[in-house]
């Protein structure tokens, strides 16, 4: 093996102004779905945003999406327990050996959702959520693969994880257990991670994390929908288009030779149709996938406003000094056009400019001046957007 071909190094330290060790650049080119990174010190004096307690607060709400898995290493045993939780639930758990998991809590809470802050060299339609994990000592999920890149970062206490580069690894899982895990894992890496380390797994990466101690720990998970969930979605849109008039048809075709057999000839016209149905233009396309990529992975749909608000009623909050918030299970992502921008947002497009689709894809509020310097036409858009319940209205304080 040439120097050329040797993988890039797997363990680095952070830098003054590179909390990845080295530019996103590079990271992207020599990392990203190609390699596991572990980054010493990325986020050195990390005071964790969410503790432990509110957490589990978080995980007794009907709306969260949470988990407690418990190992049983004597019989290794695995019982897998889906919330919403009671306080009484925790107190019952064992002394060691379980693990809280809770996904989406960067929608729940502000500090949280700040850590994607970090992560702004990836476009915002592929990150997922995070998910965050509170786990007492020996507490895990198994030896288990994603299909997805995560970071991990370790938030609280220490985990001891360990990985598998072997590209023979076997994929076998356990058939005794609820959870997806593997039936055999050999770590070729074994690490130790302490408060404010990182991790980088791309996809197919068979990992182990086992806390040594109370650990938190939150994992940025990236959105990668399966071809096939793709091929689907695509397929279903462009049949919904096409009308019912236009059938398969064979004007022109030879007597039949053999009863039932279908030839060669069919398969090529039924390739040759199929393929003529799905050649859609770039305009289809950047529409759907925009669509798409905004329903994907939705937890909880936005909530029109009721009644919704008027145009005038609208202005006077603007004129009182009233802002807007993004909805935070709002998706939005936009693309370029000729002139202006496509704007997605939950499975709906909209035209406006290129500046104020990228400003409303950042999280970040708007304050009332920067909406009132704007054209009456995003104004509108603006208003849409609030009845639709993909923005709130933030209310300015008020003097007293």
């Amino acid at each position: 093996m040439t120097t050329a071909d040797m993988p890039p190094a797997i363990e680095v330290h952070a830098r003054p102004g590179q909390p990845l060790g080295m530019p996103p650049s590079r990271f992207l080119r020599d990392y990203w779905q190609r390699h596991a990174l572990l980054v010493r010190g990325a986020f050195a004096g990390m005071e964790p945003p969410l503790a432990p307690e509110d957490l589990a607060g978080l995980a007794c709400e009907e709306a969260a999406l949470s988990r407690i898995v418990v190992h049983d290493p004597h019989r290794d045993t695995w019982l897998l327990r889906s919330g919403p939780f009671d306080e009484t639930d925790f107190a019952t758990l064992p002394k060691t050996h379980w693990t809280l998991l809770v996904q989406d809590v960067d929608k729940w809470d502000a500090d949280v959702a700040a850590l994607l802050g970090h992560f702004e060299f990836i476009p915002s339609w592929r990150i997922d959520d995070i998910m965050v994990s509170y786990a007492v000592d020996g507490g895990s999920v198994g030896a288990h693969v994603d299909q997805y890149d995560v970071f991990l970062i370790q938030g609280m206490g220490r985990r001891r994880w360990q990985i598998s580069t072997d590209a023979q690894a076997p994929g076998a899982f356990r058939d005794d257990v609820e959870l997806k895990l593997l039936r055999e894992f050999h770590a070729t890496h074994d690490w130790l991670l302490e408060a404010g380390d990182l991790l980088y797994l791309p996809p197919g990466v068979p990992h182990h994390g086992i806390a040594e101690g109370a650990c938190l720990t939150f994992s940025v998970g990236m959105r990668a929908p399966a071809i096939g969930e793709l091929v689907a979605d695509f397929a279903a849109g462009v049949a919904e288009a096409l009308p019912e008039t236009r059938r398969y048809g064979d004007a022109g075709m030879p007597p039949a030779k053999r009863a039932g057999e279908i030839t060669s000839d069919v398969l090529e016209k039924l390739r040759m149709e199929l393929s003529a149905a799905l050649a859609t233009d770039s305009s289809y396309l950047r529409r759907w996938f925009g669509s798409f990529i905004t329903r994907y992975r939705v937890a909880n749909e936005a909530v029109p406003r009721t009644p919704p608000l008027t145009a005038s009623a609208f202005a006077r909050r603007l004129a009182a000094g009233d802002g807007l918030v993004r909805n935070p299970w709002s998706r939005m992502a936009w693309s370029a056009l000729p002139r202006g921008a496509e704007l997605h947002v939950g499975g709906e497009s909209h035209r406006c400019e290129r500046v104020l689709a990228e400003r409303l894809c950042r999280p970040q509020a708007l304050d009332a001046a920067d909406i009132l310097a704007l054209d009456d036409a995003a104004r509108d858009l603006l208003l849409t957007l609030l009845n639709d319940g993909h923005l709130a209205v933030v209310r300015a304080r008020r003097k007293r």
